[in-house]
């Protein structure tokens, strides 16, 4: 299984990214799709996450409002559209997959994980 993410970039405060996340070797429309992050010195955190359908999609308080999870089967990708960017999203943010989960938050509960792409915001 590989997640390839992708999209990440410098960007200036109030500004917008689209991440960008490429699966293959799973059955993807099978999967619970989701993003983590993690900033510099701190834990890794949950974004969001997407059901296999795209008919439920869960967010961290962060981010509401703001990023937009979406996915698109039958490409076997998902997307976090970030507007507003602030400071504090920088950092590394991960595409994950699970099979199972219904925890969303959770970060033990995902199968996969990609390698991740940077983000950095500047004030």
């Amino acid at each position: 299984v590989q997640l390839q993410a992708s999209g990440g970039g410098l960007v200036q405060a109030g500004g917008y990214l689209r991440l960008s996340c490429q699966a293959s070797g799973l059955t993807f429309d099978s999967y619970v799709m989701g993003w983590f992050r993690r900033a510099p010195g701190k834990e890794r955190e949950f974004v969001a996450a997407i059901t296999w359908r795209g008919d439920n999609t869960v967010y961290a308080d962060s981010g509401k409002g703001r990023f937009t999870i979406s996915r698109d089967n039958a490409k076997n990708a998902v997307y976090l559209q970030m507007n507003s960017l602030k400071p504090e999203d920088t950092a590394v943010y991960y595409c994950t997959a699970s099979r199972r989960t219904t925890t969303y938050r959770r970060a033990n509960t995902y199968d996969y994980w990609g390698q991740g792409t940077l983000v950095t915001v500047s004030s």
